[in-house]
């Protein structure tokens, strides 16, 4: 007599469920590749930003604008080949959502700057990077969400 095993067997275990432990590992590996496609990102946006404004005297919200989709544009490639290659999708429907919530992104990042610079007044080379560095964090944490939810879904499966 053979036994079989199953998910279904197992108690508290749905068949085909996939284990809490998995779940966690590959949130965590998510969680690493979009930290790491995002460093680049907050490292051009940083560069631009500063090279803009302190630079190139181009006016704190017009600079963090540009620099935000800037980085926004080389954000795309590292998510769509390294951070969430694993994904297939339509590429159309994933740029347009991709620069739509990133717009949106743009947009949130871009109103905290404006907050914090103007309506508190952290101007000047520090204050204004110390603006720009909250208002990337916040936006930073609405783009992971939105893109693993709906840019770079993972596509319905019964794989593990």
């Amino acid at each position: 007599m053979t036994v079989s095993v199953t998910d279904a067997r197992v108690p508290g275990r749905v068949a085909g469920a996939v284990p809490a432990r998995v779940r966690t590992r590959r949130l965590a590996v998510e969680v690493v590749k979009f930290g790491l496609v995002g460093g680049s990102g907050v490292a051009v946006n940083f560069l631009a930003f500063n090279a803009l404004l302190h630079g190139g005297s181009v006016p704190p919200m017009a600079a963090t604008v540009a620099a935000s989709c800037l980085a926004m544009a080389t954000n795309y490639l590292g998510f769509r080949f390294f951070a969430y290659r694993d994904r297939a999708a339509s590429a159309r429907r994933q740029i347009t959502l991709f620069f739509l919530f990133s717009c949106l992104g743009v947009l949130v990042e871009s109103g905290l700057f404006y907050a914090a610079h103007d309506g508190l007044g952290l101007s000047g080379p520090v204050g204004s990077n110390a603006a720009k560095a909250l208002s990337i964090v916040v936006a930073s944490a609405f783009r992971f969400l939105v893109y693993r939810t709906w840019v770079f879904a993972r596509a319905t499966s019964s794989r593990p």
